[in-house]
């Protein structure tokens, strides 16, 4: 999943001509706050919402606020992760995609991005989420697989997140099915600590039936 093919096919790309008030229509109309400035296939940088809108004359070509752009962009070739990170760390609803020299091949959305992530860690799979807490030295995939191999399902996706706050290594993994009363004795069986889940519990579903069928019980 690198940058090239993750491009918006109908984002805009402004030039020095453009007026002020037409800069701001295209925002409008694409729902974005960022919009790239391009001079023959050259990229000039990012061009805000927020500085369009400080422009004393809406009707003065965007040339004038030459000042404001921004020299942000992503490289063609590398992967979508980083741009996560950039498009974070500027706040940005759009993002250039450039190659050598600065040459502009176009832009990336939030949207966009939001899809490519999604596919990433796999948001359209099917199948339960299992939420682990546990100390960084004590994370071992292998053990993981084996462990849900064991109940006749296997990991489809795996994610890990490092809490510097509290010390923890939170792992996130979906397993291929929605059953999961097997799998999560099994991981407290081997003391890991399950925060949560997202699937069906067998027993706690049989243990609310029953207590369900005791209170209709005492009621006749």
């Amino acid at each position: 999943m690198i940058n090239r093919n993750s491009i918006s096919g109908t984002l805009p790309q402004l030039q020095l001509h453009d007026t002020v008030d037409g800069a701001l229509r295209y925002m409008t109309d694409f729902h974005v706050m960022h919009l790239p400035v391009v001079a023959e296939e050259k990229y000039l940088g990012l061009i805000s919402e927020d500085n369009l809108l400080d422009a004393s004359d809406s009707s003065s070509p965007i040339s004038s606020l030459r000042e404001d752009f921004r020299l942000i962009a992503v490289p063609a070739d590398h992967h979508i992760i980083e741009t996560v990170a950039k498009m974070s760390e500027y706040q940005l609803t759009t993002i250039p995609v450039v190659e050598e020299d600065q040459h502009f091949l176009g832009s990336i959305t939030e949207p966009d991005l939001l899809k490519e992530v999604g596919r990433l860690i796999g948001a359209g799979d099917r199948g339960a989420l299992i939420v682990l807490g546990m100390d960084k030295q004590n994370f071992s995939f292998s053990e993981l697989s084996r462990l849900v191999e064991t109940n006749d399902a296997f990991i489809t996706q795996l994610n890990t997140f490092f809490r510097p706050d509290t010390g923890e290594l939170e792992v996130t993994i979906r397993v291929n099915k929605f059953e999961v009363s097997d799998i999560l004795a099994t991981l407290q069986r081997y003391e890991y600590q399950v925060k949560y889940y997202f699937g069906e519990e067998r027993f706690e579903n049989q243990l609310k039936s029953n207590y369900e069928h005791l209170l209709n019980y005492l009621n006749i």
